[in-house]
């Protein structure tokens, strides 16, 4: 390859990476529901999923393949799959026929969390591997890398994959995975990240749900932005440990926070709630707004909370929660968002027009529930 093709392929990268992950990444993951268990069919089949779900349409673009793909490395050292993955090529290659992206994982340290290879001493290597079976996202977990490392060096560690990603030719989304340690917000754009988890690993559960949503995320939103994202983690939507109305409190928080979209769930057998919860449009709007803006509580009176987030267009998107065990009024008074007279109010998850409403907006909100509205200016 001459010189010249060299050069129009490295600055074509560039430009690509620039445009990385300008809204909050869509897809799925493969932890929750498989861990251990998948495989190169079910990746196959989860991409098919996508397609004929209609999660493509509704934005779910990435295909993410988590842990335990990982087999040994030959005698030059470079990174091979195991026999669950016979050929990451060919399977990046029906995924990306299928229009959509595939991402993978891998840690800093010698070992992955489940105890397979990690990118330890062969980053560079590793980052080229990927780059030629076509991976548009990696996943970058911490794991073993405390066994090699300090917690200063961990900065360090993770801008060492950022250039080793950039130093290839093929644009690709670098998730952080380090559950919020040394206040990685701070920094985690200026390594080459796109998206860095704030927390430790989120469970199916309420309780962990909303300690994570709720109360681990303020503070961190004037780090969030166009091509650079806050994530409290994988969303848990159809996995069965909440109910419907805590679902949604899920899909909507996440909305709010701006957060990356990564369904944990079994794509073939949704139910008909959960494909409504995830396929929202009008919820996921709120989420990919070109803004960029990460929303943020404006007020908290018990269990009630209302959240606030500015959208591109001017209007604002409002959550009205509720964190009891009952049924509670939500109100939330203009004054607080900004807002003056009346203005009209569209509830997202109904999609109903409820009319011009002046000085302030309230409704019972279930248990567990939520309100979430669009208010126009």
């Amino acid at each position: 390859m001459n010189r010249a093709i060299l050069i129009a392929l490295s600055l074509s990268s560039a430009c690509f990476a620039a445009d990385l992950a300008l809204t909050p990444p869509m897809g799925w993951n493969s932890w929750n529901k498989f861990a251990e268990k998948v495989d190169d069919q079910a990746v196959r089949g989860m991409a098919d999923a996508i397609v004929s779900s209609g999660m493509k349409d509704a934005g779910y673009i990435y295909v993410n393949i988590d842990d335990t793909w990982e087999g040994q490395r030959d005698a030059q050292g470079n990174i091979q799959s195991n026999s669950k993955f016979p050929d990451m090529k060919a399977l990046a290659d029906y995924v990306h026929g299928k229009g959509l992206k595939i991402g993978i994982y891998s840690s800093p340290g010698p070992k992955t969390c489940a105890g397979y290879e990690g990118s330890y001493q062969h980053e560079e290597q590793d980052a080229k591997t990927w780059a030629a079976w076509g991976i548009d996202y990696l996943k970058y977990d911490w794991c073993s890398a405390d066994k090699v490392y300090k917690p200063s060096d961990m900065q360090a560690v993770y801008k060492k994959m950022g250039d080793a990603l950039k130093a290839t030719v093929r644009p690709i989304v670098y998730s952080l995975c380090q559950y919020g340690l040394q206040k990685v917000w701070e920094w985690g754009a200026s390594v080459g990240g796109n998206l860095w988890r704030t927390t430790g690993d989120i469970e199916d559960k309420w309780d962990s749900m909303a300690k994570i949503g709720f109360d681990k995320q303020t503070g961190h939103d004037s780090y969030a932005g166009p091509g650079h994202w806050n994530d409290p983690d994988m969303l848990e939507i159809g996995n069965g440990g909440m109910n419907p109305a805590e679902y949604r409190t899920h899909m909507s928080l996440w909305a709010m926070l701006a957060a990356p979209l990564l369904a944990g769930n079994d794509l073939h057998d949704m139910s008909a709630e959960t494909r409504e919860i995830l396929m929202n449009k009008e919820v996921i709007a709120i989420d990919q707004d070109t803004l960029g803006q990460q929303g943020t509580r404006v007020s908290k009176e018990g269990a009630a909370e209302v959240w606030s987030k500015q959208l591109a267009n001017g209007d604002l998107a409002l959550g009205l929660f509720n964190r009891s065990e009952g049924m509670t009024e939500v109100r939330a008074q203009w004054e607080i968002v900004g807002l003056k007279g009346k203005h009209k109010v569209r509830d997202l998850w109904h999609h109903t027009d409820l009319g011009s409403v002046r000085d302030y907006y309230s409704a019972e909100v279930p248990a567990h529930g939520v309100i979430l509205v669009r208010i126009a200016r």
